[in-house]
């Protein structure tokens, strides 16, 4: 479902729209796919509007070293609520870790999500979810990572977005060069001129103290094996 809750989201003050500031449910259907499961089925938004199902974790993350309000509203470089649509089957996620046993939490799931999350609710579902977990020594990471079959991504909230596009996209810097060796300047061009590069804006919720989630994306396929 999605729905509506009176005074969140970007319009529900609006005075072009104001049936968007009254409490609203939307049900989307979820169908079974090939597997027996929603994890590769339908979404019927209603009658002709239909999309695959792609389900993620909205909030995961370690506890973080001091306190903060991290189940709904903290993010960090601890993780949080990121309600990022890459964080889903087959993805490698890399947070630093604070605790002895990291203290791992996680929540929020969707079954899909659009660019931004602008409205401040996703296609919320239950989840089952099974994770495989160990521990990197040695390694320290300035911020959370994500890792794709085929590419990386460099992850950072804050506000302004611009804050967060240049902070994910001078850490995806640090990751080409330090675990890729790839020289700094090499690095800078290909941001600059590679097709494939891509900035993710995942969520754009300006809800409360929420920062905005971004991700900058680069494709395996111009890599060097890594260190």
């Amino acid at each position: 479902h999605t729905c509506i809750i009176p005074g969140y989201g970007p319009l529900a003050e609006s005075k072009l729209w104001p049936e968007l500031g009254e409490a609203y449910t939307h049900i989307i259907k979820h169908l079974p796919g090939p597997s027996g499961t929603t994890r590769d089925g339908k979404a019927v938004y209603r009658e002709g509007i239909v999309w695959d199902l792609s389900p993620f974790i909205g909030t995961i993350g370690v506890t973080p070293d001091f306190e903060v309000e991290s189940s709904l509203v903290g993010q960090g470089m601890w993780g949080g609520n990121w309600d990022c649509r890459d964080m889903k089957e087959g993805t490698e996620l890399y947070l630093p870790c604070f605790h002895k046993g990291a203290l791992l939490y996680m929540g929020d799931a969707h079954a899909t999500q659009g660019d931004g999350e602008w409205t401040g609710m996703a296609n919320e579902t239950k989840a089952e979810v099974v994770l495989n977990c160990r521990v990197i020594k040695n390694k320290k990471i300035p911020y959370p990572r994500l890792e794709k079959e085929e590419s990386i991504i460099q992850l950072y909230t804050d506000k302004p977005l611009e804050a967060a596009v240049n902070k994910a996209v001078v850490n995806l810097m640090k990751w080409l060069v330090e675990d890729y060796g790839m020289a700094p300047r090499d690095a800078y061009f290909q941001i600059g001129v590679n097709p494939d590069f891509r900035i993710n804006v995942y969520q754009m919720v300006d809800v409360g103290r929420l920062h905005y989630t971004v991700g900058a994306e680069f494709p395996k396929k111009y890599l060097n094996k890594k260190r």
